[in-house]
């Protein structure tokens, strides 16, 4: 069960460092894409933050359960919230990659549990 918790830990920290990787540059379609969810660009700074910090509490949850199980709460909030912001404007396409992330962030609570 170990294996699935670290192998599902990694993928979900890559793919949180290619986001805020990604926002941080001010990519166009990142751009336009939290212009339409209404996003202030002030705000863009702490999604960033929050990306990192749960893509670090996650891998720091591999070593002490009790890090990476907080870690996937936030990330599972995180997510949650990005969903609500897409189906708010009515983006049901982008909805589905905030709630694939949030269904892994799920997972990463599960897998931690079942093996502290």
């Amino acid at each position: 069960m170990f294996i699935s918790l670290a192998v599902t830990t990694v993928v979900m920290a890559a793919l949180l460092l290619v986001s805020a990787t990604a926002k941080s540059l001010r990519t166009r379609h990142i751009t336009e894409q939290m212009s339409t969810l209404g996003v202030p660009q002030s705000l863009m700074v702490f999604l960033i933050a929050a990306q990192i910090a749960g893509a670090a509490g996650a891998v720091a949850g591999l070593r002490w359960g009790p890090v990476g199980i907080a870690a996937a709460i936030g990330l599972t909030l995180y997510f949650a919230g990005a969903v609500a912001s897409h189906l708010r404007v009515g983006d049901h396409k982008g909805s589905l990659p905030a709630a694939s992330l949030a269904v892994a962030s799920v997972a990463l609570i599960v897998l931690r549990a079942a093996t502290l």
